[in-house]
């Protein structure tokens, strides 16, 4: 008889666990990594999705035909939107402006309508996806808001799958569990089984800087100072969920945006796993805590989602580098720095285009700045001085340099990256001028960045 699943609901669960090696070189125990991206919608939200749905028909808030809303950072959506392709519901999902892209387009993909609301408000806003996902359940008939924060089916969905499938595949070895906290319901859900089983395993939180968990973990202070935007996607809150179940967890890390994206990339370069950004984050934690674990212990970190929902954000090079994520990225000050120390030429608004031309040959510039005092007030290029010469040798030798010049080049800082110069540089304008630290000025030009580059 053929060997086959009645849908793709069948197959969420019994995710492999994968050793992970040179990224973690410096911890000296085991660590295994939960790779949750084998779920049909390639994400640990799969779980939870579909048994909120089911304990939600079950007690008939959910009825046939009716509309699923759901507040989401994309993944809790995917899971519920392939669920209700299935099961025959439409979907809603409220998202936020942080959120990548291939997130989005994946929810209108697979039918469902998609909300983007602002992600510097708070919860309360009319405006947070959380209002706005709460407004339009109580204006559509026949709809159920899924609720992931506070909705306990989400963490029970851990307890009974995530938790059992870790314990099993470790043998019950396990020593730690590592993962970032969002909503709460996978660490909670997860530590309250392992817990069960053994109270001395540790159950590390993964969080981010912007985020209340930390501090609300270590000091019972839901303190607002501590909420301001980040980047890291699926982790950190400015609310305190119902699913998080501080009691279980042990200890919260933080982790920086530019770590957890580094991180990300890493674990496809370095271990051929393409995994999310959370990940990123809960490895680099994991780095960082490295002096907390001995070579007996064994971690079970788990992998929330694909990188294929990041292709726009951390695995793109001009993404990283316009936050200041890749450490390659070139400045002004490296290209002035290749320069070999070529000495800054200008030229006086009074003088001459036959000096400007002579100052041009003498020292192999297409282009300079003019000066009036110590003020520069405009620029001058050797196809402005040839034009003025070739229109009328004799009589435009003489002209002052005043007459012809163009606008001055931009000002920039010395750590600007060098992409983002093509701003400041144009057909019109080939350079740019950059004042050091110590007060040395120089100038920068489109033939220096090449150089610098090759």
């Amino acid at each position: 008889m053929a060997n086959y699943y009645d849908n793709i609901l069948d197959t969420i669960g019994n995710t492999p666990l994968v050793k992970l090696n040179k990224i973690v070189s410096k911890v000296p125990a085991t660590v295994l990594a939960k790779v949750e991206t084998t779920n049909p919608g390639n994400s640990v939200k799969d779980r939870m999705a579909l048994k909120m749905i089911e304990d939600a028909e079950k007690s008939g808030l959910l009825k046939p035909g009716g509309t699923i809303i759901e507040c989401t950072s994309g993944n809790t959506g995917m899971g519920i939107a392939i669920a209700g392709v299935v099961k025959g519901y439409k979907c809603i999902f409220t998202t936020s402006d942080k959120q990548s892209k291939e997130k989005i387009d994946l929810l209108r993909a697979v039918g469902s309508e998609v909300i983007v609301c602002p992600t510097n408000v708070t919860p309360d806003d009319p405006r947070s996806y959380y209002s706005v996902a709460k407004r339009l359940n109580k204006q559509i008939p026949n709809s159920w808001w899924a609720n992931q924060y506070d909705n306990l089916s989400n963490r029970t969905a851990h307890y009974e799958s995530t938790g059992p499938e870790i314990w099993e595949q470790t043998e019950g070895k396990i020593t730690h569990f590592v993962v970032g906290v969002g909503t709460g319901g996978t660490i909670s859900g997860v530590g309250k089984y392992l817990k069960e089983k053994n109270p001395n395993i540790k159950i590390w939180g993964i969080d981010t800087y912007g985020s209340v968990f930390k501090k609300y973990h270590e000091t019972g202070i839901f303190d607002e100072a501590e909420i301001y935007p980040y980047i890291t996607e699926g982790i950190g809150e400015d609310i305190l969920p119902e699913n998080v179940d501080f009691k279980i967890i042990d200890h919260f890390e933080k982790v920086t945006d530019k770590d957890a994206a580094v991180m990300t990339r890493d674990l496809a370069k370095v271990e051929g796993i393409l995994v999310g950004n959370s990940a990123g984050s809960a490895v680099a934690g994991i780095n960082q805590m490295a002096g907390e674990l001995k070579e007996d212990d064994l971690v079970v970190v788990l992998f929330h989602d694909h990188a294929s929902r990041y292709i726009g954000k951390m695995f793109n090079d001009e993404w990283m580098r316009e936050r200041g994520f890749l450490d390659d990225v070139l400045t002004v000050k490296e290209v002035i720095a290749q320069k070999n120390g070529k000495s800054f030429v200008s030229i006086k608004a009074d003088q001459t285009v036959k000096e400007a031309l002579q100052l041009i040959k003498e020292n192999d510039i297409s282009q300079m700045p003019v000066m009036q005092g110590d003020e520069i007030v405009g620029a001058i290029s050797e196809n402005e001085v040839l034009s003025c010469l070739l229109a009328n040798p004799l009589e435009n030798s003489d002209q002052l340099v005043s007459k012809i010049m163009s606008e001055p080049f931009a000002v920039v800082e010395e750590d600007t990256p060098v992409n983002k110069l093509n701003l400041y540089m144009d057909k019109k304008r080939s350079a740019v001028i950059v004042k050091d630290k110590a007060g040395v000025t120089h100038i920068v030009t489109k033939y220096d960045i090449i150089q610098a580059m090759a």
